[in-house]
């Protein structure tokens, strides 16, 4: 069933029945997506500052934020307005030019990755052949500017600090690639639409998660650790170095690294739900679904409300995933850096390597189960 709805064509057909052009009209809808993509990714990024206040509040039995709005929801909305307006200030004796670069380089990589997340059939920007090896090779960018930005600001903690994130990314890069390297083997693909589609056909049952155990733990944890997050924020560890890479920024170029931390999060949140999780999908069939309750597959309200849940489901297993990342800041304590790099270099890489064998192993044995 195609469980999306077609918007680039509702769009279109909308304009030229007022009158508008067809080619005009696709000419408006070519920067819509990309608009709507870093609103949403905006408007997702305060409301994951917002959870992660209350649910550390909650974890330490304190209230958190609560007075501005209704329960503290313009308490971020507070923290960008303050961040716009505060002064940005250049230390001497940087590089001006790498010192703006780098909070560039940060986030620009990040917003793009949201072009290859589905939210159902037709609800994707785009959707190429190689969606998360796509998503995979912009990250790889971020790191750069994390080095450049310490490098530029003419401080040793600040250099630290992006030597740190570059040695991180690259340590945890190598396992995360592997784990993602098995869930397209059993896709037969590396496009987001395809992965999802081959978790439809059972439900909950059909999910990777439960075929790739190993997979989804590696993936996690080198998703933490490619977001610095706490037990993984070596780059950024107050008590060693200061605040890191962003020691010497201060109004919207701190932003952009604020900002780039939790649009990578919530990234990360919704390409696992992608890999794993299903997507889009109910935990039942909604084929399934819409037998038992005798409604047509080709009803066009059924499609649409399809469109909606598929939107609320994707949205729900990420938040979820964020969940987790706050629970585990208070969780489990920060690593030593050369804990972190054994964990990477002598743990990780070598388990990534045998569940991709043991994938490849397994597909060839039960080509059914296992995407053959």
């Amino acid at each position: 069933m195609n469980s999306g709805i077609d918007l680039q064509g509702i769009f279109i057909k909308s304009l030229t029945d007022f009158g508008i052009p067809s080619g005009a009209a696709k000419a408006l809808w070519l920067p819509l997506p990309m608009l709507l993509m870093i609103i949403g990714a905006t408007v997702g990024v305060l409301v994951t500052v917002w959870l992660e206040r209350k649910i550390s509040a909650a974890a330490q039995q304190r209230i958190g934020p609560e007075y501005m709005g209704p329960f503290g929801v313009l308490a971020p909305v507070a923290d960008g307005i303050k961040l716009v307006f505060k002064e940005d200030t250049v230390p001497a004796k940087t590089d001006g030019i790498l010192f703006t670069l780098g909070p560039i380089l940060v986030v620009i990589p990040v917003f793009l990755s949201y072009l290859i997340v589905p939210f159902g059939q037709n609800l994707v920007i785009t959707d190429i052949g190689m969606g998360v090896f796509l998503w995979i090779a912009f990250s790889s960018i971020a790191p750069i500017g994390l080095l450049m930005s310490g490098y530029a600001s003419n401080n040793k903690y600040s250099l630290l600090g992006g030597l740190r994130a570059a040695a991180q990314s690259i340590s945890y890069e190598i396992p995360l690639s592997l784990s993602v390297i098995a869930v397209a083997m059993m896709s037969n693909s590396l496009s987001t639409i395809d992965i999802v589609d081959q978790q439809s056909s059972l439900g909950i049952l059909s999910w990777n998660i439960w075929r790739q155990p190993l997979g989804f733990l590696i993936f996690w944890i080198c998703a933490l650790a490619e977001c610095e997050r706490l037990p993984f924020d070596l780059p950024e560890a107050e008590e060693e170095l200061v605040a890191g890479y962003q020691t010497e920024y201060s109004g919207m170029k701190f932003a952009l690294f604020y900002l780039g931390s939790y649009v990578n999060l919530v990234l990360s949140a919704l390409i696992f739900a992608v890999l794993y999780l299903g997507g889009w999908n109910f935990p039942v069939p909604i084929e399934k679904l819409a037998s038992w309750l005798g409604v047509s597959e080709a009803n066009s309200w059924l499609q649409i409300i399809t469109a909606s849940l598929g939107i609320g489901m994707t949205v729900l297993k990420a938040y979820f995933l964020v969940f987790l990342a706050v629970l585990v800041r208070w969780t489990v304590p920060r690593v030593r850096i050369d804990q972190l790099l054994n964990l990477g270099w002598k743990f990780l890489l070598p388990v990534g390597l045998a569940n991709l064998l043991l994938t490849a192993a397994l597909k060839l044995a039960f080509p059914v189960a296992f995407g053959g």
